[in-house]
């Protein structure tokens, strides 16, 4: 696994904790992760909003910006790291705060090495499942997994017009080709693929072949126009078209992103 790129920000506003924490975890990580610190929660924030971090040990209360307020600006955010909250015992009215605000354990003070450790290692182990959650998210179309050919609902035509457009999707199919092929009426056949499936025809053949090209983009380094050819589009434009219409990013810079988030997680 490499994590050599993973980073954990420490909060804190006491010289003595912040850098008793910092300590403690280059120690433990022994240069698998970066260790970084702020000693406030505006100087945090800026940090947040300057790159990747994943996972954010916080005091509860610091001036200015406490914890509970690096937490709330937080929200929104579409890649937010794993939060710890550091607290005294007189304030564990503000961990259950930030517990509801999303942090996933706490350490009160004074803090146990033993027991620092053994937190962070629970939250990055969360932080990475959470990761491999948003990557499988990226990959998978929900449609598509919800037709399902054993269904009770799924009668035997429009099952062999699906084994057909999964054997034949690199070649220019058509509902009207596809209909024939188990010898439906074209109009017949696109209404009972739809009553059956949830989606039209169409829409089914081009999340099938966007899917279907998504996993040869990761899964290859067969160029863009090629891999569009295998999965049944004639010209590099179009495909890169209904690709972005499905995914909201082209081929290249989909592969890119999964390419970079697959670094930080194996």
């Amino acid at each position: 696994m490499s994590l050599g790129n993973r980073t954990i920000l420490v909060v804190d506003d006491e010289p003595r904790t912040r850098q008793g924490i910092r300590q403690t975890l280059e120690v433990w990580a022994a240069g698998r992760y970066i260790v970084e610190t702020a000693d406030n929660g505006i100087d945090a924030r800026d940090r947040l909003l300057q790159g990747r971090v994943h996972l954010l040990i916080t005091d509860v209360r610091m001036p200015e910006v406490s914890g509970l307020d690096l937490i709330r600006s937080l929200k929104g955010e579409v890649r937010k790291p794993v939060i710890i909250v550091i607290s005294g015992y007189a304030e564990f009215e503000y961990v259950q705060q930030a517990l509801r605000l999303g942090a996933v354990n706490y350490l009160l003070k004074p803090l146990d090495k033993g027991e620092l450790v053994q937190v962070v290692e629970a939250a990055l182990k969360q932080e990475e499942e959470q990761q491999r959650h948003e990557k499988l998210e990226k990959l998978v179309d929900h449609k598509l997994m919800e037709i399902d050919p054993d269904t009770a609902g799924m009668g035997e035509p429009v099952k062999e017009a699906l084994a057909y457009v999964e054997q034949h999707l690199h070649e220019q199919l058509t509902l009207a080709e596809v209909a024939g092929m188990i010898h439906l009426n074209a109009s017949y056949f696109s209404v009972l693929f739809k009553e059956q499936t949830g989606v039209s025809f169409s829409e089914y053949l081009s999340r099938l072949r966007i899917q279907r090209a998504k996993e040869l983009l990761l899964q290859t380094r067969l160029p863009i126009g090629e891999i569009g050819e295998r999965v049944g589009y004639r010209t590099d434009k179009y495909f890169i078209k209904v690709f972005k219409s499905l995914e909201a990013l082209s081929p290249s810079r989909y592969r890119q992103q999964m390419k970079d988030e697959r670094s930080e997680i194996q």
